[in-house]
């Protein structure tokens, strides 16, 4: 009975001392100290900082936009076209970008906001909650990763499965010779435009070539293969989740300050930041070949996205304290989560398949100067730490 008194008192002691940690992490009380510290009180300037807000909105904006737009028209200039020396060292430079906004700038903030003062001790400063939450999202966008790879790989089979299939029947009503759906090579024509499949039998000695209404992806002839269209089209998207994820919280961070010291270096850092993350992300719309609709639809959610999340802080500004336990909390989990996927994408789906998977076919001066860029990228960005 004593034992099972103790024990008892320790998980009353326990929920109790959870219960207080949880109250204090979730609090929304203001730590005064702390919100002199980041914003300045004598830099404090409500309307300058409100003025500061529309021209970063404007200039950020402005900057994705030419950023994701400059890789989609490009497709049709040999010089910035998707495979040319100047794309290839563009997009390494910006996986360099990002790369760097992962482990320099978003792991940084969240370790900055998860050992606040403000929040207790325990169990925020004892256990390195910023590292542990990035990886966490790392293997989820690994497994994420997977799972849409695999799911495309399967549509595209189908696809291709079916259009042999019409494509049989019809040469075999058309045809004396009989055609079967083994006879058939599915092989995509694409141009700068549209992207269109060629069908090709060879049953009997005979050739034959039939064009077919609708789109298709990438066929080569190991259809066990994922093909590079597929990887794209998994790039491009879970590259849009990782970069909107992290515009949206930086967006935020700028909106609710009330300090145009704060906002001031941000304009060009962000403005700098945004391009090169834009043409990352235009880079793998257009390799992906959308469609012109869907290409623009995920141009524009890129593009908008940190503008709308600097309107939106601004009006919270006044009644949102960002220097809260919760919002401190919030913050540093939402800013791991984005640097875990952004080191991810850049390493495994950025560098790794451009520099280690048989992308680098140019002369060796070109590779040279992809590596220049890569590196280039990352330490630019990564100076900007200094401002932002």
């Amino acid at each position: 009975m004593a034992v099972l008194g103790g024990f008892r008192r320790n998980i009353g002691l326990f929920l109790s001392k959870s219960n207080g940690f949880m109250a204090a992490s979730l609090s929304a009380a203001s730590c005064a100290e702390e919100v002199e510290k980041a914003e300045g009180a004598a830099c404090r300037d409500d309307a300058g900082a409100l003025r500061l807000k529309w021209i970063a909105m404007a200039a950020i904006l402005v900057a994705g936009v030419l950023g994701v737009g400059l890789p989609l028209v490009g497709r049709k200039r040999r010089a910035v076209r998707t495979g040319s020396a100047v794309f290839v060292a563009a997009k390494a430079f910006a996986a360099g970008v990002i790369l760097a906004t992962g482990f320099v700038h978003m792991l940084h903030d969240a370790e900055h906001a998860l050992s606040n003062p403000c929040l207790p001790a325990a169990p925020w400063r004892r256990f390195p909650f910023p590292g542990f939450v990035a990886m966490l999202a790392a293997l989820a966008t690994l497994v994420l990763d997977f799972v849409v790879t695999r799911f495309y790989e399967r549509k595209h089979r189908a696809e291709v499965a079916r259009v042999k299939a019409d494509a049989a029947a019809a040469l075999a009503a058309s045809t004396s010779a009989t055609v079967s759906d083994e006879d058939i090579t599915v092989v995509t024509v694409t141009d700068d435009e549209h992207k269109a499949p060629l069908l090709q039998t060879h049953s009997h000695s005979h050739s034959h070539a039939h064009s077919h209404g609708h789109e298709l992806v990438q066929a080569d002839g190991r259809e066990g293969d994922v093909s590079e269209h597929v990887r794209s089209v998994v790039v491009s998207q879970i590259l849009e989740m990782g970069i909107v994820s992290h515009s949206v919280i930086i967006g935020l961070s700028l909106g609710v300050s009330r300090s145009p010291c704060t906002i001031r270096p941000l304009v060009a850092a962000l403005s700098f930041h945004q391009f090169f993350e834009g043409f990352a992300l235009g880079g793998c719309i257009a390799q992906a070949q959308f469609k012109n609709l869907s290409a623009a639809m995920m141009a524009s959610f890129f593009a908008i996205t940190t503008p709308m999340g600097i309107a939106a802080g601004a009006g919270l500004a006044s009644f949102y304290n960002a220097n809260s336990p919760r919002a401190l909390v919030v913050e540093g989990i939402l800013d791991s989560v984005s640097a875990g996927i952004l080191i991810y994408m850049a390493l495994v789906d950025l560098i790794a398949a451009d520099f280690l998977g048989g992308k680098m076919t140019g002369t060796p001066r070109q590779q040279v100067m992809a590596y220049v860029a890569l590196f280039l990228g990352a330490l630019s960005m990564s100076s900007l730490a200094i401002w932002a």
